[in-house]
């Protein structure tokens, strides 16, 4: 029997692309460097948010044994921006795998902003 045929006699487990993307966003926060997940562009601005809503910024497709995620991100001022998305990469790649067993195929990260102080992130969040 192979493996797939054993999980269909006892069941089938599925998780959605919103377990995975909070995962992700969680593994993604917890990063050094990173300063906040980006929603995208609205009106001609990045709208930047962290902590509440931790799937902002991050996109999954779930597949039955693997993912793939994006993510995009705004990185702390004077981080070395590939070391930084390196180890994100990584972060999100464990965190994933480990909670939900499923096979990481790539993490892609886009780097959309650069945050230059803490009071500008705060200010930034406070605009939603």
């Amino acid at each position: 029997m192979t493996e797939e045929q054993l999980l269909n006699k006892e069941g089938n487990i599925r998780i959605s692309n919103d377990v995975v993307a909070t995962v992700a966003g969680l593994a993604a926060l917890e990063t050094p460097g990173i300063a906040a997940m980006s929603g995208g562009l609205s009106e001609g601005w990045a709208k930047r948010l962290s902590g509440k809503n931790v799937q902002t910024g991050v996109t999954v497709e779930v597949g039955q044994v693997e993912t793939a995620i994006d993510l995009r991100v705004i990185v702390m001022y004077g981080m070395p921006i590939q070391e930084v998305c390196r180890q994100l990469q990584l972060n999100v790649r464990e965190s994933v795998q480990n909670m939900t067993g499923l096979d990481v195929v790539e993490v892609n990260v886009k780097v959309e902003g650069v945050a230059f102080k803490d009071e500008e992130l705060e200010d930034l969040q406070r605009v939603k």
